[in-house]
Parts: C-alpha cells; structure tokens; sequence
C-alpha cells in the first residue's frame, strides 16, 4: 500500500483553538507583555523560564479528574505502543487511562506554569533565596473545546511567592492585579474566596469525602447556574441533604462583613472553616489598609477547581466586556510537597493575556503610541541624496525614533501609499535642496500637514 500523496494545492491552516499573530497584534500583544513585566518588577519578582514540555509523572494528577483530560500528550519516539501490544486483554481493562497514557507518552505540553513552578523549586531550591519570588510568561496548553475566549494554546502571565505563608503575600496578589488593570484601563471586579471555607462546607455537609467533587460543580456556577450544579453535585454522590446545606451558601448576599458573620454561624462546627474566615478578615482588613481602589468582593461561589489550592483564591472579571475570567490564582500549602519539599507555602496569580488581549480589543483600549510601528519612513529620492538619507535615519534611530527607508526610487504616490497601509505617521521629503542646507520636509500622513525643519532641530 502507498502512502496517499500530499495535495500541494490544500490549503494551508493551522490546528483549532491557535491563532496567528502579525505584527500589529504583536504590538499589542507586546504592550500587555510589558505592562505585566513592569508592575511584577515594581513588586520585586524576577523572570525565569521553564521547558514546553514536562514529564508526564510531573503533570497527572495536579489539575482534578477534568485538568488531567485535558493534558496534551507526547507520544513517545519509536515504537511508542510496543509495551501495550504485549498487554493481554485483561491487563488492559484493568489499567487506567493515565496507566496507559504513561506507557506511551512519557512527557506532555505544560497546562499551567505553576506546576512546573514548583518543580523548578524543588529542584534548584539549593540555588534560591526564599521567599522566592518569580514571574514567567510563556505559553501553555490545554485540549479544550475551542470558544469564544476559550483557546488550546494561550499565553499565561504568572507571578508567584514560595516559601512563606504571610497574607502580606496575598495582599501583594490584590495590589499587582488592581495596578496592572488600572495601568491598562480595564475595568474589573475582584473576587476572593478560601479554600479552607468550602473545606468546612463540605465537613458541616458530612461530605468531607466529596470535597473535590463540590469544588468541580460549584466552580461551574458562573457558566451553568445554580439548578445545573445542583445536579452536578447530586450525579457526584453528593447527598441531597448535603446539597441543601450548600445551596443557601452559594445565595449568600449582603457586605463582605455580614457574609463572614453569617458564614461564622452556619460552619461554627469546623475548625478548618473558621480558620479559612479568620484569614480571609485578616485579608480583607489589608486591603481596606493599603487604600486599593478596584472593586473587591467575598465570593462563596468561586471555588477555582485545581487541586492545589489549599487557601485563598482569587479571580478577576472584566466590567465592561463579556468573556471568562482575565485573572486567576490562590494559595498552594504543600505543592512543592509532592516534588520532595514539604510545608513550602506558595501563593500567585495568573493573567490571562489572550483574553486580556480580547477585553482590550474589544473596549479600543490598546493606547496607538504603544502599539504603534515605524514612526518615521524617509522617501527614497534617488541615488543623489541617498548618503544624506542614510545619515538623516541613522540620526533619527539614534535620537530613540523607528524609521525605515522605502527601497526604491519609486513615484512618490507609491511611497506615501507604503506609509498609509503601515500606518507610519511622518514621511520624511529629504531632496537636493534639503541636503544642501541641513534640512528635513516632514509630512503628517493623517492631517497633510507639511513642515521643513533643520535636522538640529528634530532629532
């Protein structure tokens, strides 16, 4: 049998849920890159780099029953389904999806940076200063069902602290999401809420057990409603008398002060539950202190459905665009624990540029001097005044300006058309005359307006 052969005239695409980037969205792309970096630097986090790929073993099991479907596997080299091959039929039915995904892929794309955070940690913790503070932006992966907001491949914008429990460290979460959305003319709402909170919850329920399976569903709500995770929770073993000790808590209403009060009274029984209200009044007491100006509310509902999360959790919604959630994160007890380093808390949060990158199109919110190209392009007027031009960009490229030179000695309308498409705002008009006295013809492309100028006086 041969091979079918390649049609050369398919057209050419690329995989569901990725996208192009040309330049124009790279500069704006690059404007949310640089705002993060800037306010993360500000707060004295330092940037570091992780593999697109990490071991399998390294990923199962940190994201929940749905994060670990939702991995990219990479199928090992060679004769990847040797091993399975030999495997009698019964030993296949025994073994578990991730049991045989181990067997022929032994690395996978990364989900999140924050795993791989940790295990960058554990295993250069010899080399840091703690708390270690870092901030990395890179792109993960996830094989979800492509939508409106919702990609495979997505740009994540983290800044993390390890090696203290200090809510100083969550305030500092709070303070860096409200500065970055403000320097970027985002309005937002933030939500927090505590695991340890919904770890009462499930104890006062009698669902200890179910904790995992309560925190999948309610995470949901947002999207579902309420009757949806209901049902949820009840397809997951969860109790109807269960649910019904839940349901009233997801209603909850009132100031983030009456909510404590009254989720004081309904998990008195639970000392993990007052605790996680303890640290969430602690929490909220630091920011009415540090004069934060960004809406900020307690939310009972939000739950953040990854594992890890053993305290506060935080997300970020966009007021004035419709999209999922821009921001997220919370506190990690023991991650590092399972690389090796127990009783090493962390905290961080994750912005979302690729949705960030939507709410800003979507509001016109991208700032044009910051996203702007080539300021300056210097009209090509022959072989004469080409020395003078050469001099005239390189002092302007000096002087901190972007220009280019167009190739050719084309007719001028060709050039002034160049510039219009590029959306480059001056042509320089440099003829013999301009050469012979020092001097530079600047047009405005959008007004028309024209101006000759010294080069003294310019650049």
């Amino acid at each position: 049998m041969h091979a079918k052969p390649y049609n050369m005239t398919q057209k050419p695409s690329i995989p569901k849920g990725t996208r192009d980037f040309g330049p124009s969205e790279m500069a704006c792309r690059n404007y949310i890159f640089d705002t993060v970096k800037k306010v993360f630097r500000r707060y004295g986090y330092s940037p570091i780099e992780t593999p697109a790929m990490e071991n399998l073993s390294t990923l199962l099991g940190k994201y929940g029953e749905e994060g670990d479907k939702l991995l990219f596997k990479i199928l090992n080299s060679g004769d990847a389904f040797k091993d399975i091959q030999q495997m009698d039929p019964a030993q296949l039915s025994e073994a578990g999806s991730n049991a045989l995904a181990l067997k022929v892929c032994e690395k996978g794309l990364r989900y999140d940076l924050t795993v791989p955070f940790a295990r960058y940690v554990v295993q250069h913790r010899n080399e840091l200063t703690f708390p270690f503070k870092r901030y990395q932006i890179q792109p993960v992966w996830r094989a979800d069902r492509p939508q409106k907001g919702r990609y495979r491949e997505f740009y994540q914008c983290d800044v993390d602290v390890v090696g203290s429990g200090s809510l100083l460290y969550e305030l500092e979460m709070v303070q860096i999401a409200d500065e970055v959305f403000r320097d970027m003319g985002i309005r937002v709402l933030i939500k927090i809420n505590n695991r340890k909170i919904l770890s009462g919850l499930a104890e006062i329920s009698g669902q200890s057990d179910k904790l995992t399976d309560i925190t999948v569903a309610i995470d949901k709500i947002d999207k579902i409603g309420l009757d949806a995770v209901k049902n949820e929770l009840a397809e997951r073993g969860v109790t109807p008398e269960s649910i019904a000790r839940i349901e009233p808590v997801l209603t909850l209403s009132g100031s983030t002060h009456e909510k404590i009060a009254a989720m004081r009274d309904i998990l008195a029984g639970s000392e993990t539950g007052c605790r996680g209200l303890d640290e969430l009044e602690e929490l909220f007491n630091l920011i009415g202190k540090a004069g934060i100006t960004t809406d900020i509310e307690f939310d009972l509902s939000l739950a953040r459905g990854l594992n890890y999360y053993t305290g506060a959790i935080f997300e970020v919604k966009a007021l004035d665009f419709t999209i999922g959630s821009i921001c997220g994160g919370g506190r990690y007890d023991n991650l590092t624990g399972i690389f090796g380093l127990p009783d090493t808390s962390g905290v961080g949060i994750s912005f979302g540029a690729d949705r960030i990158y939507d709410v800003l199109t979507g509001l016109d919110k991208f700032p044009q001097d910051a996203v702007s190209g080539t300021e300056y392009l210097f009209a090509n007027m022959g072989t004469e005044v080409l020395p003078y031009i050469l001099s005239a960009a390189k002092a302007c490229r000096a002087a901190g300006h972007s220009a280019e030179i167009y190739p050719e000695n084309a007719k001028l309308r060709k050039q002034f058309e160049y510039a219009d498409r590029k959306g480059i705002k001056y042509v320089v008009l440099a003829g013999e005359d301009e050469a012979a006295n020092n001097e530079l013809t600047i047009k405005d492309i959008k007004t028309g307006e024209q101006t000759k100028v010294k080069i003294s006086e310019i650049f």
